[in-house]
């Protein structure tokens, strides 16, 4: 399995415009965020998590030229405003793009994308197969994905198990139950916002606490606010096992 982070950032990443703090300004790399996606290769089969508003330039950056599905995690803009771009592996591929989202995501991308779903199709927009997710295990092309239901606040968000590797992001709390589903992964993302208290994500010691509890081999930090602090510093403070993640890491399990 191959994983390379498209975004590590939020829509209070890096640059903020105006903003002249110390990551603002940063000249590290790791430090430059485009909004949370993820891409998985597994067993030949290439799914994307979030669509975001950079999606189309996170997949150029990657040089990614096969996608056979993308999994929604929630409704929030800033994982669903790229959607559209989905037409250029339409166009390649010459076939409809697999979507995988609870029924509440799928009303919303009816709603935002209304052209897509119309029935009147103009010649040329994106073109999708909507599949409904439920909590249960489902498959990809053969692929089995283990949702895992985590709180945003209020919202149900869903993570995802990829065999051995975890990844969840916008999440502020996660039930015994589901937590049950994520043990034994050997690498694991969370997201961590921010060092100071936050609604609805973790802040990075609830982030490390909750990695240190389920114990992977290595964990990874994503959905980082420039509010966070610079990558150089913040990873002085990390346990040996837990690292910032950055747009363009790749891993492979």
């Amino acid at each position: 399995m191959r994983i390379v982070f498209l975004g590590t950032g939020t829509s209070q990443g890096v640059p903020v415009i105006g903003c002249k703090c110390d990551v603002c300004i940063s000249v590290d790399y790791r430090d430059n965020r485009l909004r949370s996606s993820i891409f998985v290769e597994l067993n030949g089969v290439n799914i994307v998590v979030d669509t975001g508003p950079d999606f189309r330039q996170q997949m150029l950056r990657a040089r990614i030229d096969q996608l056979d599905a993308v999994l929604f995690t929630h409704a929030h803009k800033d994982h669903t405003a790229g959607m559209d771009d989905i037409r250029s592996y339409n166009f390649l591929q010459k076939k409809d793009m697999p979507i995988y989202a609870r029924t509440e995501v799928q009303d919303q991308l009816k709603q935002e994308f209304s052209y897509i779903f119309s029935e009147s199709q103009y010649p040329g927009i994106p073109k999708v197969a909507l599949n409904t997710l439920t909590g249960e295990p489902f498959e990809v092309q053969g692929q089995s994905i283990i949702p895992i239901e985590v709180m945003h606040h209020k919202l149900p968000v869903y993570g995802f198990r990829f065999g051995d590797f975890t990844y969840i992001t916008d999440a502020n709390h996660i039930s015994e139950e589901e937590k049950e589903k994520i043990k034994g992964s050997k690498v694991i993302v969370l997201n961590a916002l921010q060092k100071e208290n936050h609604i609805s994500h973790f802040t990075l010691d609830e982030a490390v606490s909750l990695m240190q509890e389920l114990n992977p081999e290595k964990g990874y930090l994503t959905h980082i606010s420039h509010r966070l602090g610079l990558h150089m510093e913040v990873s002085n403070e990390l346990p040996e096992n837990v690292e910032l993640a950055w747009d363009g890491l790749q891993l492979v399990i």
